[in-house]
């Protein structure tokens, strides 16, 4: 699970009691007004980017690529709300082997270098700023890759049980980064 998504269970408890204890923010003639809607500072999106969205715009075709399929008759949802972060995707998996998740969300890049997790990097692919996270480091069986979207990014969070006798030996961050540069192709321009 991304530092992110795991972070983010404490970071809405702790929210929660915060907003229950003051409520809204008051002016001076007394009318409530809502308290900024940030993280660590940032503004974030109302609303997830959907000019891509990757339970419908990645086909199948490149998915066999990877030997990636759901693990049902249809691929589980990711479809996470914690506080004003939130993910829209799909889950993928190759039988004895990874799970893929490719979600858009709200979550910049910016957010996710500001973070500050050891074993984060920056690099280009396919022309996109990207984000690596590997909370682990290099022993981690997981790896997250945000890519720059306008108001937001694309993730694809891989995890590679060592268990996993087709993959299991592979780097999760070169398996996110293999993903990566084959589905960014189908991400419009303007997205």
């Amino acid at each position: 699970m991304g530092i992110w998504r795991r972070s983010a269970y404490a970071v809405v408890a702790g929210a929660s009691v915060v907003l229950v204890a003051t409520g809204c923010q008051t002016s001076a003639e007394g009318s409530a007004e809502p308290s900024d809607t940030s993280v660590a500072g940032q503004s974030v999106a109302p609303e997830i980017p959907d000019k891509f969205d990757p339970c419908v715009d990645i086909p199948q075709s490149v998915l066999d690529t990877e030997g990636l399929h759901a693990a049902g008759s249809e691929p589980d949802k990711d479809e996470m709300r914690r506080g004003d972060i939130a993910w829209n995707g799909c889950i993928w998996v190759v039988s004895d082997g990874y799970s893929a998740t490719i979600s858009a969300t709200n979550l910049t890049i910016d957010m996710v270098r500001d973070k500050a997790v050891p074993g984060t990097r920056a690099a280009v692919v396919h022309e996109r700023p990207v984000i690596f996270t590997q909370p682990n480091g290099a022993t981690s069986s997981d790896c997250t890759v945000n890519v720059e979207l306008v108001g937001g990014s694309l993730e694809f969070l891989v995890d590679n049980p060592p268990s996993g006798r087709l993959t299991g030996d592979q780097d999760p961050c070169d398996i996110a980064t293999r993903l990566a540069e084959k589905v960014l192709p189908l991400v419009p321009a303007d997205a």
